[in-house]
Order: structure tokens, then sequence, then C-alpha cells
């Protein structure tokens, strides 16, 4: 069932801040009590846009190839970019999380796959500030200095979500992944 507000959106699927599809309590104690069971709302986050991006301008045709593909072909020396996303919902719960500041920390694993291919880690992390609800966050090296061989290699990025160095919350708050990014290093 589906009630709907004059001017606003229908119960239960307000853009702002679910509400929860249950009922008010059956018994009240007096004749002025109301109840709310979600003021605050639920506080979520979106992990996506995983991208690679080379350093290197494209080659000029007709030796351009696959341009296309180019900021996923890497020369082992070439200065490369892992970036993704992280978009925090409006709540007002999440806009005093974001306040106080979370930790947004973004370990992007590189796999290789087969031959010589490496499988290493690269790490990099925010902190978030009052009134930005959608960060970019991003690691820059070289396969090199990552430690990456020649080879083809699947990206991924975890995101951990927490608030290290507030006494009131040393938890995790959220975590999450995308993945199906691929990149190969060749050398020069």
């Amino acid at each position: 069932m589906t009630i709907k507000i004059p001017g606003g959106a229908p119960y239960g699927d307000s853009p702002v801040a679910p509400r929860p599809k249950r009922e008010q309590l059956k018994y009240e104690y007096t004749s002025s009590e109301t109840y709310s069971r979600n003021i605050l709302g639920p506080v979520e986050f979106d992990l996506c846009n995983l991208r690679v991006t080379s350093s290197v301008a494209e080659p000029a045709l007709p030796s351009n190839v696959a341009g296309s593909n180019k900021a996923q072909i890497v020369e082992n020396g070439e200065v490369f970019k892992l970036t993704t996303t992280i978009r925090f919902n409006h709540t007002p719960l999440t806009k005093l999380l974001l306040c106080l500041g979370i930790d947004v920390n973004i370990n992007f694993c590189i796999e290789g796959c087969g031959g010589n291919a490496t499988e290493v880690d690269v790490s990099s992390s925010i902190t978030t500030v009052k009134g930005e609800h959608e960060y970019e966050i991003e690691w820059v090296g070289t396969p090199k200095v990552a430690g990456m061989t020649p080879g083809f290699y699947a990206i991924a990025a975890v995101a951990n979500i927490e608030m290290t160095d507030h006494p009131c919350a040393p938890c995790l708050l959220g975590a999450g992944y995308v993945a199906g990014v691929l990149m190969q290093v060749y050398d020069a």
C-alpha cells in the first residue's frame, strides 16, 4: 500500500531518507504521542567509476592503433593514475558524520593475470569534510614503483569507511568494492 502525500513523495519512497514501512505502535499512552523510528536516516555510499589513466599522450595516426585503450596500456616507467569515486547520501546522520571527519581508505588491488605478472596493492586515503558528499580518491605512481612487472592486470578498489581517530567510534562503519578495470604493463 502506498500513501500519497500531497506535494511530497509517497510514504516509504522519500528520495532523502527512506522511511520504515511499518505502522505506529498499537497502544497510545497519552492522546498526544507520536513515534518516529527513523529520525536521522540511514548512512549509505556508492563506490563507482574505477578507472586507470596513463600520462603519455596518444601517438599520432597512423601509429595510433587502439587510441581508446591507450589509458590502460602503460610503459613500466610511465606515470599512471588509479581513481575511484565515492558518493554519500544526504541524510542528517550522513551530514553529521561527514562533518566529524570519516576516514575513507581505498586499497587498489592490482592482480596479475598469468605469466610473470605480479600481484600488488597500493592505497590512498582521505578524510571527509563538512558539506562535501562526493570524493575522488586516487593513487599516482609508476608500475615499477608499485612493484608491477610486464603483463596483464585486473584492478579492483576496496573501500573501508571508519573513524580511526575519534574516541567514540573506533570501528569500521562500512565497506565495499568496485572492480572490472583491466590494464597492461610493458617494457620500453
